[in-house]
């Protein structure tokens, strides 16, 4: 399509007429657009439009001055969107549609919330919810600009030019204020830069009020033309978040009798805060849903910008039938997706059957956009009862790819630690697929194929790729036990059995115990759990595996063992922060078991062969400090990000709980 003319705007306007300023209704969609196609000469024009139709074109961007000022319907959907600050220009819109742009992100909704206050719908959802957010975030971004605005001022010397001082306080605030998770973190520096100028201009910080301005100046506006995403809790999400006063009681870290915190060369007890306590995975959204079962979660590799070393503070949470991504310092929910339902062989009427979702997985891809753009994409793979895999595109919100991996549900699902494409799959079939994701297309859609199957003789429950040599061996726990496979590619054939099954115990039943906990340590020692009762085993992979030979069974070399709860319950999955020496695992009692282990990593041996006592365990809050009658509850899995700055729980009482190293 090439530019636009009069004569066609004429023939797809409505109501027709043989005038431009007579339009009020345009369709523009489906014609290939570019965005140098959109003349503002042309459409300036159009004085009388109030709704415009850019859907189905090639768009990257819009023209910041198009003349429409009496727009109030905009669709946009389905284009190559990449910013969202020329919106700016149409003062009285009120329906917005930006889906199918695969790089606007979760920050380009709360920055349309705050350059069009008179916003009804986006999307076709309603927008009161996300304006009610961008108030918070401002209120708490003017507070610490002004805050650091008084600490800056009383560094400046009196001989200093004051145009030169308040040039140098902006800087300084876009440069030095933080708040949220890294993926705020342009959002942030966008308002921090607008709020600390509004600040100098108006001479001091008699500038207090952050609510949204009736109309935000152009100018401030279209400073910096993107953000990435910013929090976006829903409305319909349960909140149960400690007061104050509430937490102080229920911080409560005890340690094991008998094995108090810091003891006979332990390491002294982390301190560890209850932040909050959320109910976004119920059943039509009810407060009152303390039965949904939350299943796995897993912290977002903080692996943006080459980073090396940075900390996030992003999870993502599973159970029922939703996927939740949380910012943890917040407690904000930045996506909540929910599978469609599916309908039932062979039922007349088909009812729709709903996804439970089992376990998450996270990866980075690196795409080629079609103008040419290369982009990194945070995807989240989750996975579950229906044997399907959703690969879902977490910054832009939706569901880029579905892999059919098995006919019977997926139990868990882990990336190779080497390969961003690489995904291990285990299911209920008693089968582990290995699949190549490969990188999507420029319409979004995976192409993935099956690289390997590893046949199992019982459920696997955990996956675990060698941490010193993860393209060669894989780990997984399983009903009956601990297994081995090789897993290079190099290597006939395409399906195999098991190679080695480790051996916990000369007794023959205790042997065959299921592991429902599996984690490496650090490229050497192994953490697994459910082969014996009351205790969490840590063995060397490089000893067990080095005595080998040709034997079909393996006895590890078991290096210590951890005291932990005796009950003959199953399912708490154990995890590991391989940089800090910690071992996590949830009970049946609400309490969260936390080892510090580096003290046993680094003696040597003999090894003390009794039962290690934990540094600290997290005691679960009293009933009412969650305002509801949770009266007992079972924490089935925590995970910790890997520099043990938070730490996430969940629960079978449809809670996720949320602590922060202090």
């Amino acid at each position: 399509m090439g530019p636009l003319s009069a004569r066609l705007l004429m023939q797809r306007g409505r109501p027709k007429s043989d005038r431009l300023g007579k339009i009020r209704s345009l369709d523009l969609s489906g014609l290939k657009l570019l965005s140098e196609h959109l003349d503002p000469k042309l459409l300036s024009r159009l004085t009388q439009l109030q709704e415009l139709d850019l859907s189905n074109n090639q768009l990257e961007t819009l023209p910041a001055n198009l003349g429409l000022s009496h727009l109030r319907i905009l669709r946009c959907a389905n284009n190559q969107l990449g910013d969202v600050t020329a919106l700016c220009q149409f003062p009285q819109l009120e329906e917005l549609s930006l889906e199918g742009n695969p790089f606007l992100t979760v920050s380009d909704n709360l920055k349309i919330s705050f350059l069009l206050p008179k916003l009804r719908k986006v999307n076709g959802k309603d927008a009161s919810s996300t304006s009610s957010q961008v108030e918070n975030l401002n209120r708490e971004l003017t507070s610490r600009v002004t805050a650091h605005w008084e600490k800056f001022k009383a560094a400046v010397s009196p001989e200093e030019e004051a145009e030169k001082a308040q040039a140098d306080f902006v800087k300084s605030a876009v440069r030095d204020i933080r708040y949220g998770p890294e993926s705020l973190s342009e959002f942030t520096q966008w308002r921090v830069q607008m709020i600390s100028e509004e600040l100098v201009a108006s001479g001091g910080p008699q500038v207090h009020e952050a609510d949204v301005p009736e109309r935000p100046p152009k100018a401030a506006a279209a400073q910096k033309p993107r953000a990435r995403p910013v929090a976006k809790k829903r409305p319909d999400d349960v909140s149960l978040n400690l007061s104050p006063n509430k937490r102080v009681c229920t911080s409560s870290l005890a340690p094991v009798e008998g094995g108090p915190p810091g003891s006979d060369g332990g390491q002294p007890a982390r301190d560890l805060e209850p932040l909050h306590f959320l109910q976004c995975h119920s059943k039509n959204n009810s407060p009152r849903d303390l039965d949904t079962q939350l299943w796995a979660c897993a912290f977002e590799p903080a692996w943006e910008e080459g980073r090396a070393g940075a900390t996030s503070q992003t999870v993502a949470t599973c159970g029922g039938e939703a996927v939740c991504v949380i910012d943890c310092q917040t407690g904000i929910v930045l996506h909540k997706y929910k599978a469609p339902g599916e309908p039932r062989p062979f039922v007349t009427p088909a009812r729709p059957r709903p996804q439970e979702f089992f376990s998450v997985a996270w990866t980075a891809l690196t795409v080629v956009t079609q103008a040419g753009h290369k982009k990194r994409w945070s995807v989240l793979a989750a996975a579950g009862l229906r044997g399907l895999v959703r690969l879902l595109h977490v910054r832009a919100g939706f569901c880029c790819g579905v892999i059919r991996a098995h006919k019977k549900a997926i139990a868990t699902l882990c990336f190779s630690p080497t390969h961003e494409t690489h995904l291990f799959t285990a299911s209920y079939d008693k089968r582990i697929i290995l699949w190549d994701l490969g990188v999507p297309n420029h319409d979004y859609d995976f192409q993935a194929s099956q690289l390997l199957t590893l046949d199992t003789t019982s459920i696997p429950l955990r996956l675990c790729p060698v941490a010193s040599c993860p393209d060669a061996y894989l780990l997984a726990g399983c009903e009956g036990g601990c297994c081995c496979w090789d897993v290079r590619l190099d290597q006939p054939p395409r399906r195999r059995p098991c190679e080695v099954e480790f051996v916990f115990s000369e007794d023959s039943e205790a042997a065959a115990r299921r592991v429902d906990g599996l984690a490496f340590v650090n490229e050497d020692v192994v953490a697994s759990k459910g082969n014996g009762l009351g205790t969490i085993c840590l063995w060397s992979w490089s000893q067990t595996w080095g005595a080998r030979g040709k034997r079909p069974t393996l006895a590890v070399v078991v290096l210590a063992r951890l005291q932990w709860s005796p009950t003959q319950l199953a399912y708490f999955s154990l995890s590991t922060c391989p940089g800090e020496g910690i071992v996590l695992c949830g009970d049946e009692e609400g309490n969260v078991w936390v080892y510090d282990v580096r003290h046993l990593l680094m003696q040597e041996a003999p090894l003390p062969a009794a039962p290690q006592a934990p540094t600290q365990i997290l005691k679960w809050p009293q009933p009412w400090a969650l305002g509801q009658m949770v009266t007992k509850t079972m924490v089935n899995t925590v995970v910790a990000n890997p520099t043990f700055t938070y730490l996430t729980a969940l629960t079978d009482s449809n809670i996720v709980a949320i602590w922060k190293r202090q």
